[in-house]
């Protein structure tokens, strides 16, 4: 079996980063930028006011000053007039400074009578401008190496960057395998369950960028799976549940096979999620996820995700993180053990506490689970207090 660090590295040879497309900035958020984007201007375009109050020369910036009061600036309305020493412009946060060389008074610091300000006793060092270009200049790029946020469209925005060359979304098919499954809603038979993969995978998948066709339900015969994998074609991904393991019933791996699959793998040394399938099918990859909810969602985790972020053109590395033991744990065997867990506050590290219960049919203590905590095959025993590596889940 492989190592878990050896079927990360064939399931990444199996995708490239895809083919470029430009979006508008409001279709923009979650995507991956493939190029800098550039600064159409500077900004601010002009030294601003940061703060009410009134400009003045900094000559002029002395306790108990009187100057008279010439006229008003505010944003997207400058003064105009000359300028002379011993004079003021009231002045808005946001409006253009009416000159070099000046500060501006805070209101709270002046006294004014009629036309006539007094500077206060008490004067703060600070001038109270913002700088021309002090946030970006014309000709400043940007490229941040992950997916766009709320804040990254606002920065872009004020760059004056209408438009992004951005990676295409991943197209992924999903599809689970079995006799055994039904939809949720529909009524399940005598010896029937409702599907939960499906919905799982879905919903990893769109978080980390892509675009899932949710396929139908492919029952355990030949014909039935060849009918939902034609349905996947076109995708860059197929991921099946179910139907990957060696029994009399499991025949994704032969229908694949029949349909093209050339298989990179089959079953990984790690815990849950032991019979994991992973190879090329046309010009898809494919990725054949245990039927068992919790194995299926941790090879998702480990793989898929991964393999996304490789299409996207973003680092494909797990984000693994070092954590504290709060509790002893057990050794471990001849696989990976990747454990349900919680979190929390530590002192330099967060704590982790592995759930008692790690049957991989639990959906109740994955969905409560903050982690997963990675324990290598043939590992001692830990005490508490000892540093470990999680992986966080969202």
């Amino acid at each position: 079996m492989l190592s878990v660090e050896e079927a990360l590295e064939k399931v990444l040879a199996l995708v490239a980063p895809l083919g470029c497309e430009t979006v508008a900035l409001r279709e923009a958020r979650g995507r991956v930028m493939a190029a800098p984007a550039q600064a159409q201007l500077t900004q601010p375009p002009f030294s601003a006011s940061a703060m009410d109050g009134y400009w003045i020369a900094a000559a002029d910036h002395r306790p108990g000053a009187r100057l008279r009061v010439e006229g008003e600036a505010a944003a997207g309305r400058s003064y105009q007039g000359p300028l002379a020493p011993g004079q003021a412009v009231r002045i808005f946060t946001g409006a253009p400074v009416p000159g070099p060389d000046g500060v501006v008074v805070l209101q709270e610091h002046v006294v004014r009578e009629d036309d006539t300000i007094t500077l206060a006793q008490d004067l703060e060092t600070h001038g109270n401008i913002r700088p021309e270009g002090q946030d970006f200049k014309r000709g400043d790029s940007f490229h941040p190496k992950r997916p766009l946020s709320a804040r990254d469209l606002g920065l872009l925005a004020s760059m004056n960057v209408s438009e992004l060359s951005v990676y295409r979304r991943p197209e992924v098919a999903v599809i689970a395998t079995g006799d055994e499954l039904v939809m949720p809603g529909e009524t399940p038979g005598p010896d029937q369950i409702i599907c939960s993969n499906s919905f799982i995978v879905t919903a990893l998948a769109e978080s980390a960028g892509a675009r899932v066709r949710l396929l139908p339900i492919a029952r355990d015969d030949r014909e039935s799976l060849r009918e939902v994998f034609d349905l996947a074609k076109g995708a860059d991904l197929v991921v099946t549940s179910g139907g990957a393991s060696v029994g009399a019933h499991d025949l994704v791996g032969e229908v694949a096979g029949e349909l093209g699959l050339e298989r990179a793998f089959w079953k990984i040394a790690m815990r849950p999620g032991k019979p994991l399938m992973a190879g090329k099918m046309g010009d898809a990859a494919m990725l054949g996820l245990p039927g068992n909810p919790v194995s299926a969602t941790v090879c998702a985790e480990l793989f898929l995700r991964p393999m996304l972020a490789k299409l996207q053109g973003l680092d494909p590395a797990p984000r693994i993180e070092p954590a504290e033991l709060a509790t002893d744990v057990a050794p471990t065997g001849a696989r990976t053990h990747y454990m349900r867990a919680t979190l929390s506050p530590g002192d330099p590290l967060p704590r982790v506490t592995p759930f008692a219960a790690q049957d991989s049919a639990l959906l109740g203590v994955l969905a409560t689970a903050d982690c997963l905590l990675i324990r290598p095959k043939d590992d001692v025993a830990r005490r508490a207090g000892a540093r470990v590596n999680i992986l966080r889940l969202d």
